[in-house]
C-alpha cells in the first residue's frame, strides 16, 4: 500500500511539475480545448433542440385511417393503440364525420340529405397519432396491413423532409465532432512534445538509471488528460452560463416567443449527459494527443 501511494505522489509530483514548466504553452493547450469543446456542447445542444422540435411535430402529424363499409372504428382501436410507436388514437364514426360535413356544407336538414342519398355515404375512420416523425411511413405500413382498413392517408412529404432533417443535423454533428477532435489532438500534441523537449535532459538521467519509457513518459500523458480535463471543465461553465442567459432573455419576449424559453430547459438526462460528453471527449482528446507527442521519443528512446 505504501508503494502504491509512493508511486502516485510521484506522478502527481512531475505532472504538476511538467504543468509549471508548460507555463502560457499550457494555456493554450487548454483555451483550444474549451473553445472546441464548448462549440461541440452547442451543437450537441442545438442537435437535441432541433430533434425535440422534429419528435413534437411528428408526433402532431396524424394519419388518417378510413374503414371498409361497415367495420366500426371501435373494433380496431384497442389493436391499433397496441402498437409500439403509436402514442394517441382518435375515433370518429362515421354519423359524427356526415354530422360534421353537413354542417360545413350549410345543410340543415341532415335527416332530409341522410334519405335522399339512402343512408349515410361516408364511413368510419380512425385518427392516430405517432411518437416521432420517423416512426410514421411504419406505422402507416403496419396500419394498411390491417383487416378491415380501406385506405391510409398521411403527408407523406412532410415526413419525408422531417427526416431527411434529422438525418442531416447528425452528419453533420459527426462531422463537426471529428474536425475539432482532429484539430484539438493537434494542438495537444505540440504542447507535449514542447514539454517533452524542454525536459529531454531529465528524461536522459532517468534512462540512464534504467527507469522504464512507460514510466518516463506517463506523466505527460497525465498532462494531456489534464488539459481536457480543464477545458471541459470551463467549457461547462460556460455553457451553462450562456444557457441561463439564453433562457432569461426568451422569457422576457412576447408570450408567444415565450415556447422558447421552455425548449431551453434541460431535461434530467441532459444534465448527465451534456458535462459527461464533455469530460469523457476532453480526456479522450488529451489522451490520444499525449499518446501521439511521446510515441515519437519513446521510439526513439
Amino acid at each position: 500500500m505504501g508503494k502504491f501511494f509512493t508511486k502516485a505522489s510521484y506522478l502527481l509530483r512531475e505532472t504538476l511539475l511538467g504543468l509549471q514548466r508548460g507555463g502560457w504553452m499550457n494555456w493554450a493547450a487548454v483555451s483550444t480545448i474549451m473553445v472546441l469543446l464548448f462549440l461541440f456542447g452547442i451543437s450537441l445542444q442545438a442537435t437535441w433542440q432541433v430533434e425535440g422540435l422534429l419528435n413534437q411535430f411528428g408526433s402532431q402529424l396524424e394519419i388518417a385511417v378510413y374503414l371498409d363499409s361497415g367495420v366500426t372504428a371501435d373494433s380496431l382501436r384497442d389493436r391499433i393503440s397496441s402498437l409500439p410507436e403509436v402514442a394517441e388514437v382518435t375515433t370518429v364514426t362515421k354519423e359524427e364525420a356526415w354530422a360534421q360535413l353537413s354542417q360545413e356544407l350549410g345543410i340543415a336538414d341532415i335527416p332530409g340529405a341522410t334519405e335522399q342519398l339512402k343512408g349515410n355515404p361516408l364511413v368510419d375512420e380512425i385518427k392516430v397519432k405517432v411518437r416521432t416523425s420517423e416512426a410514421v411511413p411504419t406505422v402507416a405500413t403496419q396500419l394498411e396491413n390491417l383487416p378491415g382498413v380501406d385506405q391510409v392517408l398521411y403527408i407523406t412529404e412532410a415526413v419525408q423532409r422531417l427526416t431527411e432533417l434529422n438525418e442531416s443535423l447528425q452528419y453533420v454533428s459527426v462531422g463537426v465532432l471529428g474536425i475539432l477532435s482532429l484539430t484539438a489532438i493537434a494542438v495537444i500534441t505540440t504542447t507535449i512534445r514542447l514539454i517533452v523537449m524542454a525536459r529531454r535532459r531529465e528524461i536522459e538521467v532517468m534512462q540512464l538509471v534504467g527507469a522504464t519509457s512507460v514510466w518516463i513518459y506517463l506523466p505527460f500523458i497525465l498532462q494531456g488528460i489534464t488539459f481536457g480535463l480543464l477545458g471541459a471543465l470551463i467549457a461547462w461553465a460556460m455553457l451553462v452560463g450562456t444557457h441561463q442567459s439564453l433562457q432569461r432573455l426568451s422569457a422576457q419576449q412576447p408570450e408567444f416567443l415565450q415556447f422558447l424559453a421552455v425548449g431551453l430547459q434541460f431535461t434530467p438526462r441532459q444534465l448527465i449527459v451534456l458535462p459527461a460528453s464533455l469530460f469523457a471527449l476532453g480526456s479522450l482528446v488529451g489522451l490520444l494527443g499525449s499518446l501521439a507527442a511521446v510515441r515519437k521519443f519513446a521510439v526513439r528512446a
